[in-house]
């Protein structure tokens, strides 16, 4: 007997991106970042200083906040690489380069290749340790949302001794940040890949070959019945959960975020339906 999963389908579409392109990428410390994309209304804020409008090659020095406004989004890279993608009404800073990462409201999409040793992000109560990794987290008070498309990261809670959990490749974790870490549920990584914002509108990942094998596998994982996709979605933000139908989660509008959500099937003959709750 099989051990089988259903599968949760991850179409994550926040608004429309035009990008500015960057001739290259050359951040002069570990400790600071370079604004390689901007759309619409960015601005970096900081203790000292009046808000101001980001551009292109600006540098973003720590405990600086990148803030996109209703309809914008940006990019910030690393010296080591590691890159961040914010999507519209976020607010993200950082403390000793990549060491601490913040997401203070919002989603971003973070790439942090091997090299970026030490590299966490916090979202409220929320961390994960994603070193090696590309990840998506989105988070509000009172709910988040942490999704890995490649690599393998923890997520934990400061503070709260043995409150962690390992999140593979097409596993994510959502819930309220206050609250016990849930256990991974499974996301299609190829219909994220396909419809999500922070990789249709931006150039491809560094990772992107890596992410595109994972998908893959998840395909063989589907066509041997290991992994079962299902009809129950998220719209927007949130925790919600509603009953749709393919044609929905395809036809979303681009300004929500849609998202499938699975029921986890702990042991199911290699012929069983998937069970609905």
């Amino acid at each position: 007997m099989n051990r089988q999963l259903c599968l949760l389908v991850f179409v994550t579409i926040i608004g429309s991106l035009a990008i500015s392109f960057p001739s290259r990428l050359y951040a002069a410390s570990t400790n600071e970042a370079r604004v390689t994309r901007v759309k619409n209304h960015v601005q970096l804020a900081d203790s000292k200083n009046t808000a101001r409008r980001a551009s292109i090659n600006d540098i973003v020095q720590e405990e600086t906040i990148v803030r996109t406004g209703d309809g914008s989004r940006a990019e910030v890279t690393f010296s080591d690489e590691t890159v961040v993608r914010l999507a519209a009404n976020t607010a993200f800073d950082f403390d000793h380069g990549t060491r601490a990462l913040n997401l203070g409201e919002g989603a971003v999409l973070v790439q942090a290749p091997k090299g970026a040793n030490g590299a966490s992000i916090h979202a409220g109560s929320v961390a994960a340790a994603v070193a090696g990794t590309t990840v998506m987290i989105e988070y509000h008070p009172g709910f988040y949302k942490f999704l890995v498309l490649e690599g393998t990261a923890r997520a934990y809670r400061p503070g709260h001794l043995g409150d962690s959990v390992l999140v593979r490749p097409g596993q994510m974790v959502f819930g309220n940040p206050d609250s016990a870490l849930s256990d991974p549920v499974d996301v299609d990584i190829d219909r994220f890949m396909k419809t999500s914002r922070f990789t249709t509108d931006f150039p491809p990942l560094r990772s992107v070959k890596s992410i595109v094998a994972e998908g893959q596998k998840q395909q063989r994982e589907k066509s041997t019945k290991t992994l079962v996709d299902t009809n129950l979605v998220i719209f927007g933000g949130g925790t919600q959960v509603s009953v749709t139908d393919q044609g929905q989660t395809d036809t979303a509008d681009r300004k929500t975020a849609a998202l499938v959500t699975p029921h986890r099937v702990q042991s199911l003959s290699p012929n069983a339906a998937p069970a609905i709750p």
